[in-house]
């Protein structure tokens, strides 16, 4: 019995042994088909995420190529929408207008910056089972054309209304601080500033004239004022093969012209009046239309601040107002016509050697012309010296003690020499001591005495000695004429206009500045300038306020986004 009931529990034992085995192998093959399980989801989750990376990235990319275009365009120079339309535009037409989140548009006078950003959600399938219900993709695009090469040419009225109310020591400061700031930081050098001071006239500079075929030249230091040919305010430059005649040294101011102190009505007494020698004959420095100022020379181009600072600091108030001359030679200074002028300067030196190749082509992307015309006036009649009183010898004599004799070729009489301060006629030239009286060229007559004296005292007064009162003055009046012409000023304002036409249409962007000028002359500036926000109305310390903020615009250009 005994064995038997131990035989039963062995088997009973292996029987539970068994199903317990079983019952193992149940639980491990449910084991492996969760894990199967799980790794299908993981495997499914997987291929998920990669379907939204893949949405993700083609959204995104999208989004990129159209924030590129848009600011491209937008950033454009040659844009005239507005930028922002621009940019807002391009989406609109990629059917995504409603992700473009910001637009910032920064430009100045010489470049354009457009900055964008946006963000598309790419609503993702798979993305949520980590808890991501949002993937957005975003994008920044900037884009920016900027123009490095710049050349400026400062146009400076110097005449003598500027000594007053401190005009021209407010305009040093403002043109001093003008050329610090766009040149504070123009480490290649790419930025060049001319100076073109003017007045009656614009004075050349030794350097600048040599370069034009230049004729009756009075021989006086620092006088190279050329006489420009109305047919000069026909065309863009000025001629370097037509012969020009040189502004004569001569006092030809008239009441006719605006200046005081010499009368278009000849004074009407016939006594003896004070000798030619006497302040009545002597000419007046700033009546001279190219007065003899070394300070007052046009300024080539130069990147050099305190070189320029020097040139500014020179700057003399003398003279008439010729505002057309003065926008002329500025505009030669820009002009690509002269490039082979300024090669030849940087090859002997008198500019900087970076500068060849200058004046770039209008048509250049990578480069961009400025004036600044700046005046405190309106024009002034400007007379001129007539061909035949230029040069060569005059029919005046002059003696030792300074008094001079006029020689006529009269019929029916001897007495060929008039004598104005002992108011006779001589059969010889007015002599005391020695040496004898000697012929006098125009240029030394002119230098002498002025115009309207030679034309009242030694003519009007002479051939008409005996006559009326009136004869003497249509004399007077006829000489004068015969010496000298004038350039009405309405002809000059519309000659400036004509330069200033040829200068926007060729790409010219010109700042005017009327410092406390006429009504006139304010007009003038104000037509000449590119727009209405190119032109300042500035009176004292507000044109500092003028040049500053024609600087701000430039001085950008060194900005790097």
């Amino acid at each position: 019995m005994f064995g038997v009931s131990a035989k039963s529990d062995v088997c009973a034992q292996r029987k539970s042994h068994w199903h317990g085995k079983v019952h193992f192998a149940r639980a491990e093959n449910g084991t492996v088909t969760m894990f199967a399980l799980c790794l299908f989801v993981l495997m499914a989750m997987m291929g998920g995420f990669a379907i939204d990376l893949m949405k993700y990235e083609q959204t995104r990319t999208t989004l990129q190529n159209t924030l590129d275009r848009s600011t491209l365009a937008a950033a454009s120079l040659t844009q005239d929408l507005d930028s922002e339309a621009v940019v807002r535009d391009y989406f609109d037409a990629a059917g995504m207008s409603e992700t473009l989140k910001s637009v910032t548009v920064t430009e100045g006078i010489n470049f354009k910056q457009v900055t964008a950003d946006a963000e598309a959600d790419s609503k993702p399938f798979f993305m949520h089972m980590l808890g991501m219900d949002n993937f957005d993709a975003g994008g920044r695009s900037g884009a920016e054309q900027r123009i490095t090469n710049v050349e400026i040419a400062l146009v400076l009225d110097v005449s003598g209304s500027m000594n007053s109310n401190s005009r021209l020591t407010n305009l040093k400061t403002a043109a001093r601080d003008f050329v610090t700031t766009v040149l504070a930081s123009d480490v290649e050098k790419r930025i060049s500033i001319a100076i073109v001071p003017f007045n009656g006239q614009v004075n050349l500079g030794t350097t600048l004239a040599a370069k034009y075929p230049l004729i009756d030249n009075p021989n006086v230091t620092n006088m190279t004022c050329v006489d420009l040919p109305a047919s000069a305010y026909t065309s863009f430059g000025v001629s370097r093969t037509t012969s020009m005649p040189m502004t004569a040294n001569a006092d030809t101011f008239s009441a006719t012209s605006g200046a005081s102190g010499n009368s278009a009505t000849a004074p009407s007494s016939t006594s003896v009046v004070s000798p030619t020698n006497t302040s009545s004959a002597t000419p007046v420095a700033g009546n001279r239309w190219c007065p003899p100022e070394g300070g007052n020379i046009v300024r080539l181009p130069s990147y050099s601040v305190s070189q320029l600072h020097g040139y500014i600091n020179g700057l003399v108030a003398v003279g008439a107002t010729s505002i057309n001359a003065g926008m002329k030679w500025g505009m030669t200074m820009v002009d690509p016509a002269q490039r082979t002028m300024f090669s030849q300067f940087v090859s002997a030196g008198a500019i900087p050697a970076n500068y060849n190749g200058r004046p770039y082509e209008f048509a250049d992307e990578d480069s961009m012309k400025i004036i600044v015309l700046m005046t405190d006036g309106e024009h002034f009649a400007e007379e001129r010296v007539n061909a035949l009183y230029r040069t060569g010898n005059s029919n005046l004599w002059k003696a030792a003690d300074g008094n001079y004799s006029a020689f006529f070729d009269r019929a029916n009489t001897t007495s060929d020499w008039w004598v104005p301060h002992l108011n006779v006629w001589q059969t010889a030239a007015y002599t005391s001591g020695t040496p004898a009286a000697v012929q006098q060229s125009w240029r030394q007559v002119w230098a002498s005495m002025r115009v309207s004296y030679v034309a009242w005292h030694l003519y009007g007064r002479g051939l008409f000695n005996t006559g009326t009162t009136a004869q003497r003055q249509q004399s007077y009046r006829d000489w004068m004429a015969a010496f000298r012409s004038l350039t009405p000023t309405g002809t000059m304002d519309t000659q400036l206009q004509t330069a200033c036409t040829a200068a926007k249409s060729n790409g010219i962007i010109v700042y005017g500045i009327a410092f406390e000028a006429p009504t006139a002359g304010a007009q003038q500036i104000a037509a000449c300038a590119s727009s209405s926000s190119h032109y300042f109305n500035a009176t004292g310390l507000q044109i500092k306020t003028a040049f500053r903020a024609i600087a701000s615009n430039i001085s950008q250009l060194r900005l790097t986004q």
